[in-house]
């Protein structure tokens, strides 16, 4: 790839709102790394989240930071023991870096490591930035076909293939989504590419439902303009949801899942509400024995989800709604913010 330059530019986060540009070294990777040329980097509502609250729970942001989790790029060079990879490969980066040897590394939940170290989630910096190093072995290489815009989605792909999976995703059931941002799309393909069909979505921002269509979803309910409890019965026959996956973390639309899936379903929790708590109906669920699950993040699931892009099956990159230069970075924070209801997805064009 080159001459690597010695410094690099980087987006910092200098207060509310407030995007700046440092000039940082370019990192040197050390034993089991890889050096990552980043190329695209998808805006997360997290990060939407500390750009406009400057925190989120526990977890607060302070200045310079940089923000950024989702990231695809090719390797630039290579560190010590690496075994697997070459200098050109695209690769999707997991952005979790776990102990390995607590209770939850050891035995296959890793994602609930208590010491991980998180782009993006502070005091851990982010992947706005030209360049980062990145253990090989969270450094997934795409196959052809596949290029870093497809690598950087595989992130969010990975949080809907987990709620899938959480649900118990399968052929024949039959599924609605809450919310139709992100990480509700990814969820949609996720449920599609485990081989369900007649999903069906719910919002209220027409943008989204319409893109919630192009994707696949078979129903598109706006629940701000139609019964969501008549739709349900009118949809599934009158039998309710074998499976429903919330991504939204509005109370409604949790309240609505209760009310509207079948006897002995699954609701899956992904979306986090502006104070993490609810009232709901449980005496409802407890009737119904509704099993109820959550995700936070997601394990072993990389590998899958280049598989199923790979494949074709399904399409990420046709989530993303918008692509910005990384000079333009502020304006894409602020357009985020203030046009959720055209925005669905924005990257950033790094290199």
């Amino acid at each position: 790839m080159g001459e690597l330059p010695a410094k690099m530019k980087t987006a910092v986060m200098l207060g509310i709102g407030k995007i700046g540009w440092e000039e940082r070294p370019v990192p040197e990777p050390g034993p089991g790394e890889v050096l990552v040329k980043v190329e695209r980097v998808g805006v997360c509502g997290s990060d939407l989240h500390y750009f406009t609250e400057g925190r989120i729970g526990p977890y607060v942001v302070q200045p310079p930071f940089v923000l950024g989790h989702e990231a695809g790029g090719k390797v630039a060079k290579l560190g010590p023991g690496v075994r697997n990879l070459r200098v050109g490969d695209t690769v999707a980066l997991e952005p979790g870096k776990t102990c390995g040897h607590c209770h939850f590394c050891t035995t296959g939940r890793y994602h609930l490591c208590p010491d991980v170290v998180f782009f993006a989630t502070p005091p851990v910096d982010g992947v706005f930035c030209e360049y980062v190093a990145h253990p090989e072995s969270l450094s997934f290489k795409v196959p052809d076909g596949m290029d870093s815009l497809d690598a950087a989605l595989i992130e969010p792909l990975a949080v809907g293939f987990h709620a899938a999976g959480q649900g118990g995703a399968v052929l024949g059931q039959k599924a609605v989504v809450f919310g139709t941002g992100c990480i509700g799309l990814m969820s949609l393909l996720a449920l599609k590419a485990r081989g369900l069909t007649g999903i069906a979505v719910a919002d209220v921002m027409p943008r989204r439902l319409e893109k919630a269509r192009s994707l696949g979803a078979a129903h598109a309910v706006n629940s701000r303009e139609e019964d969501f409890a008549e739709a349900s019965r009118r949809i599934t026959g009158g039998d309710g949801w074998d499976l429903a996956i919330e991504t939204s973390g509005a109370e409604a639309a949790v309240r609505q899942a209760i009310e509207t899936v079948r006897k002995g379903a699954t609701v899956v929790l992904v979306g986090y509400g502006p104070t993490g708590e609810m009232t709901l109906p449980l005496s409802l669920a407890l009737d119904k024995e509704i099993t109820f699950r959550t995700v936070f993040r997601y394990h072993h699931i990389y590998p899958m989800a280049i598989e199923a892009v790979a494949a074709g099956s399904i399409r990420p990159r046709d989530v993303a709604t918008n692509i910005f230069e990384f000079d333009d970075l502020q304006a894409c924070l602020d357009q985020s913010v203030s046009n959720k209801a055209e925005i669905v997805k924005s990257v950033v064009k790094i290199a």
